[in-house]
């Protein structure tokens, strides 16, 4: 398998992470879909959903695989009166990653970033690698500490 850019960047941080590869289908490209594949629990495994503040821009968010973003949290803690899901096509353009395979770590640029505050709870959670059908497993305050983010209550 080649290394992910994602990849090189935690190798070149010295943090430590597990690759997991799982088969994935282009009809399923849900977490939920992939935490069963690696034999996980959702609530283990994050994904990386990217919104837009109406004062800050583009904003990251890591949520466990099952769960919903509540907008109206997400704009609390962010410091925005509203925020919105970014539109599916602009993705690619922020994040230099396709739905799917968006991971929090070695986006274009960098950009305000929080994880829902479940992941404490875990000595290692999964997040993409930077592309479909790969994950990485890692320490969940590394990670944060890694991209500068936040620990805090997302979800519905």
């Amino acid at each position: 398998m080649t290394k992910t850019n994602a990849m090189r960047l935690l190798d070149a941080a010295k943090i430590d992470y597990r690759v997991t590869e799982y088969e994935f289908d282009e009809s399923d490209l849900s977490g939920t879909h992939a935490a069963e594949v690696m034999g996980m629990p959702a609530e283990q495994v994050f994904k990386t959903l990217v919104a837009r503040g109406d004062k800050t821009g583009p904003l990251v968010f890591c949520i466990p695989v099952a769960q919903e973003l509540d907008l109206k949290k997400a704009a609390v803690v962010s410091k925005n009166k509203k925020v919105e899901m970014i539109q599916l096509k602009e993705l690619l353009g922020l994040t230099g990653y396709i739905r799917g395979g968006c991971s929090p770590i070695g986006m274009k640029k960098k950009y305000p970033t929080y994880i829902d505050e479940t992941a404490v709870l875990f000595d290692e959670i999964g997040v993409s690698a930077g592309q479909r059908g790969v994950q990485m497993m890692l320490d969940p305050e590394k990670l944060a500490r890694y991209v500068q983010a936040e620990f805090v209550d997302l979800c519905v």
